[in-house]
């Protein structure tokens, strides 16, 4: 298998919560750890499975209202470590900075929000920052994370897994990576256009 990568830990971040349970019973039998924040963890822990809180991980709390929980050095740096550069090993040793080798995001509604006739100030909390970051990190160093930038995509990882385990090879990791691109830029196009009308 072509540069194959085993998933032994996700950063799991999701707007909507339905049609994850599939893709987290696979990955809990497969042994993947999880990592992740507020309604997603809740929501990870109420199906049974131990999930480790992001604070946890940051030391810092989920701050200004929910706008910033996993912008974070610690969360970040998992992400975007190449794990094949000894000085990016070497920095996350130093700075205690987990592996994360799977991301998988659901945007704030962004779309809907607007279609439903929603007030600046609502549709403006709709405006995602942490996902689409985590989403452009995952999909720029897909060639040692896996990105799952959408509930669309959830099938598509759980093939995989059913397929091959927690393991992927670099031509599942570019073509999650290409579809996260399609993704955001798709988000930050309505985002535009909302703002120009």
């Amino acid at each position: 298998m072509a540069e194959a990568k085993q998933i032994k830990t996700a950063l799991i971040s999701v707007f909507h919560k339905d049609g994850l349970d599939d893709l987290l019973k696979k990955l809990n039998e497969e042994g993947v750890k999880f990592l992740s924040t507020g309604g997603t963890q809740t929501f990870i822990e109420s199906l049974g499975y131990e999930c480790q809180k992001v604070e946890d991980v940051t030391t810092y709390p989920s701050i200004l209202g929910g706008r910033v929980k996993t912008l974070h050095p610690k969360v970040f740096g998992g992400i975007l470590g190449r794990r094949d550069n000894e000085g990016d090993r070497e920095q996350m040793a130093k700075y205690e900075i987990p592996e994360i080798d799977l991301v998988i995001v659901d945007l704030y509604p962004f779309e809907q929000t607007v279609a439903s006739g929603a007030g600046e100030a609502d549709i403006i909390e709709k405006i995602d920052i942490g996902g689409i970051s985590l989403i452009r990190a995952g999909a720029k160093n897909f060639k040692d994370v896996v990105i799952v930038p959408s509930k669309a995509e959830y099938p598509v990882l759980l093939d995989i897994l059913n397929k091959k385990g927690a393991t992927t090879d670099i031509e599942d990791r570019r073509m999650l990576a290409a579809r996260a691109f399609g993704v955001s830029s798709h988000y930050d196009t309505a985002i535009h256009n909302w703002f120009i009308k």
